[in-house]
């Protein structure tokens, strides 16, 4: 495994790469790797032949109070997962390698970008954009791997890629659980053992509903509703939201569309956000 600083030197490497005419799977992370990461970097290898992880906290994504300065990291230990799990480059740029003096131009996105966390994160989506167009650019890949519990972010990568006439291929990997339902994140550091207690109950709630939908139910707000009785024990619910999957606008009654039914809230001062798919069986 090579671990890459500079946007030239990944150059050379991937020009060798693709010489052979291996396909490159990508995995573009902010480190402090968990399972879900993993899971990421093995559906890449299940498609591709190299697949290249990056690692960089990205500052435009995050707001003037959010937790830029105290985001975990760890990265003697994200090089050590990468190698265990296979993975052929970690690419690990500097703040200035990805945005150098002067760096003004920025990726705007749509619709996509302005209900759930769009509403309470204003220019996240907008650093994210930036900053994956950017890697896509570096890096080339054929295929592009993203978590689902990052469900907006995926849309909104997804129109890009689209819009762009970008030529990568994106992925969107299923979202990987605790035993109890928890969902993988970063993030899930900052709770303590009491508000790591009280946060399954996002999932909790998430689950009910989907049990709700596959005994018949097809009201929205009677499945918002029945999510919503798990979450007394969150300090502050931001938004619970069931949304159509390709245009995250409302979700309407009957519900006959794939829907995210979409949630993020406090537990304590963790931040954190989850969802489930609604649709038919097949």
């Amino acid at each position: 495994m090579k671990t890459i600083t500079t946007v030239s030197e990944l150059r050379r490497a991937l020009a060798e790469v693709r010489r052979a005419n291996k396909r490159v799977g990508f995995v573009p992370t902010m480190g402090y790797l968990h399972d879900g990461h993993l899971a990421l970097i093995e559906a890449s290898r299940s498609r591709c032949d190299v697949t290249v992880v990056s690692i960089f906290v990205n500052p435009t994504q995050f707001g003037p109070n959010e937790d830029l300065s105290t985001y975990p990291r760890d990265f003697q230990r994200d090089e050590e997962l990468c190698r265990d799990a296979g993975v052929a480059i970690v690419f690990a740029p500097g703040a200035t390698e990805i945005y150098p003096a002067q760096f003004e131009t920025f990726i705007e996105p749509g619709e996509l970008a302005k209900p759930l966390c769009g509403g309470f994160r204003p220019g996240h989506f907008r650093g994210v954009a930036t900053v994956v167009s950017k890697l896509f650019n570096m890096v080339q890949p054929d295929v592009a791997f993203f978590g689902q519990k990052d469900f907006q972010q995926c849309a909104v990568v997804r129109r890009m890629a689209i819009d762009l006439n970008l030529a990568t291929e994106i992925v969107t990997v299923p979202t990987v659980r605790e035993a109890d339902g928890l969902a993988l994140s970063s993030r899930n550091r900052y709770l303590s053992e009491e508000e790591r207690r009280r946060a399954v109950s996002i999932s909790r709630g998430l689950f009910a509903a989907m049990e709700e939908f596959r005994l018949g139910g097809r009201n929205v707000d009677k499945l918002i509703a029945v999510a919503n009785r798990y979450l007394g024990t969150v300090d502050r619910l931001q938004y619970l939201e069931l949304v159509d999957c390709d245009t995250l606008k409302p979700a309407v009654s009957p519900l006959h569309r794939p829907a995210a039914l979409c949630v993020a809230a406090y537990v304590g001062s963790t931040r954190l956000i989850d969802n489930v798919i609604i649709q038919a069986s097949p």
